[in-house]
């Protein structure tokens, strides 16, 4: 096979690739919108079914609905998870192309390795988008429900001078502080802004470390304008060894530092109770 038509073949390859990679968000975007729209279809069935108790076949075409969307629910996770590995191939391969050298291009063994290491990076980046999105949104739900629950109180209050004849309705100015204040004991107590802030900045700094390593931006990356096929090969499979330890140092920081964060909390409360048992000790002794 000459260099021609080995370039060419090459190409043809790349454009493939680049049209199923093109094609692969709109493909997830009708499939969510179609999960969408049987979702809201499954729940106006049923609407109908509680407000005309006597059409049967709402029933069946609820039951239909519902079936239909978790079939397009497992069908919308399973291409995503293709989709997400297409791209990891992708970015690994990306890498290969900066090379001059064809042998290299297309006879690189660590291409494997590469994926590997860019999915156990694309793992840590996932679950800690996890992390920030559910700490952001108990955080934010906690602090609305204390600041809606304290500004109804005085409301509450002033109402219940009015004689409206609800019994239950005098309970209302007692129930709402009580679970304002354990709302606001929650907030305090656990650390959902802290872990939230600390997740955002280890997916910041994975994704940053990572193209750092899809690009070879920095020395310990780069290795394809090395001439030596024997030392770009070593030179490959060192980059890939300091990529893997970039990744846990970034990840065991986090983890020391919410370690940490416990034990200074622990203490706190351990100082504060033998503060409360040194104040009672000398009530006793003066009495």
């Amino acid at each position: 096979m000459t260099n021609s038509e080995r370039a060419s073949l090459t190409n043809i390859s790349n454009t493939d690739r680049k049209l199923s990679f093109s094609s692969s968000p709109n493909m997830l975007s009708t499939l969510k919108i179609a999960e969408y729209l049987f979702l809201a279809a499954f729940v106006y069935a049923i609407g109908i079914t509680k407000l005309f108790p006597g059409i049967e076949i709402a029933k069946i075409w609820a039951l239909a609905f519902i079936s239909i969307w978790f079939f397009l629910f497992l069908l919308n996770q399973k291409f995503l998870k293709t989709s997400n590995q297409s791209n990891l191939t992708q970015k690994a391969e990306l890498y290969n192309s900066l090379s001059a050298d064809h042998n290299f291009l297309e006879n690189n063994p660590l291409t494997p390795a590469r994926e590997k290491a860019l999915q156990y990076c694309h793992e840590l980046i996932e679950d800690y988008k996890k992390v920030r999105s559910s700490s952001r949104t108990i955080y934010y739900t906690l602090q609305l429900a204390t600041v809606i629950f304290s500004g109804i109180t005085p409301i509450l209050v002033l109402v219940d001078k009015l004689d409206i004849g609800i019994s239950w309705f005098k309970w209302l100015p007692v129930i709402f502080p009580a679970v304002a204040s354990i709302v606001a004991s929650i907030v305090t107590s656990f650390p959902f802004q802290e872990n939230s802030v600390a997740a955002n900045t280890s997916v910041e700094l994975l994704e940053a470390e990572q193209e750092k390593f899809i690009l070879g931006v920095t020395e310990s990356y780069r290795c394809y304008d090395i001439e030596d096929e024997t030392q770009r090969q070593l030179k490959a499979k060192q980059a890939i060894e300091n990529f893997i330890i970039q990744v846990n140092n970034i990840h065991l920081n986090q983890v020391q530092a919410s370690v940490q964060t416990k034990p200074s909390s622990q203490k706190t409360v351990t100082s504060t109770e033998a503060q409360s048992a040194e104040s009672n000790e000398g009530t006793v002794n003066a009495r």
